[in-house]
This record gives C-alpha cells, structure tokens and sequence, in this order.
C-alpha cells in the first residue's frame, strides 16, 4: 500500500479529517474503537497501540509543515513497533554515555538494520557512537 499524499492543511488533524486512514495494529478501523466496543470485549489491548503506518502518516504532516526533525522522530517511532518493549528498554541504556563501547554500539547498529530493517533507528545510533567517540563518553573498551 502506497503512504497517500497527505496536505497538511486539509488532513490534519488525522483523527478528524482522514479517519479512513487510521487503523488498529489488529486492522480494526479507528471508528471502531468505542466505549461500547471495550464493554462487550470486542476492544484487546493491541487494539490501543499506534501503528508504523499512522506513524509514517504524522511523519509525512510534519515534515510538510517544515517540522523536519518531528517528522525523523515519527519515522523512528514507526520503526520502534516492531522491535520488543523489553528490547527498546536495553538499547536506550546502551546508548547512555559511558554504557557502551562504539563496537557495541555498531553491533546494536547493524542488528537495528539487518533485523528490523530500522534504518532510520540504525543511523541515529551510529551517529551517537560517533559523537561520544568525539567527546570520550564511550565505555572503556575490553
């Protein structure tokens, strides 16, 4: 499916103007998460999570709207999604200075990339490992 050419102007906010384009992780329209839903059990707790295509859709808006470095983070988001909570929780500690050497770093780089496919993700984390090489904030290496 093709992200749709969304203005900013017309379609913002998503919730309101193009509801046709939210959906639940378990493909449930948005519509149809409702107060009556959750009380006769049709609502599960995936149902509550944001999706990497809602994501990408916000990154599109903002970066439309000039707001360049909110859209990279959306698009990072985006990628989060399908990399565990408990595996996120280990990579933001990795990445506190003086937590990792540039050679774990690169590792959590590389599998960033080659297992999720989380480019964006796999970028920010070299461009870490480069700054805290630059200013020696990187663990003491083995």
């Amino acid at each position: 499916m093709t992200e749709p050419n969304l203005d900013p102007a017309v379609d913002y906010p998503l919730s309101v103007h193009r509801r046709d384009l939210l959906f639940t992780p378990t493909g449930k329209s948005i519509d149809a998460i409702t107060m009556d839903a959750v009380m006769a059990g049709d609502v599960e707790a995936a149902d509550l999570r944001i999706t990497p295509e809602a994501l990408r859709l916000q990154a599109q808006i903002a970066e439309k709207s000039g707001r360049t470095q909110i859209g990279d983070n959306l698009r990072r988001a985006a990628e989060m999604t399908v990399i565990s909570d408990e595996r996120v929780l280990e990579i933001y500690n990795a990445l506190r200075p003086n937590a990792s050497t540039k050679a774990e770093l690169d590792a959590i780089a590389d599998e960033l990339s080659t297992q999720y496919q989380a480019e964006h993700l796999a970028q920010l984390v070299r461009e870490a490992a480069d700054v805290y090489e630059r200013r020696d904030v990187l663990a003491a290496g083995e």
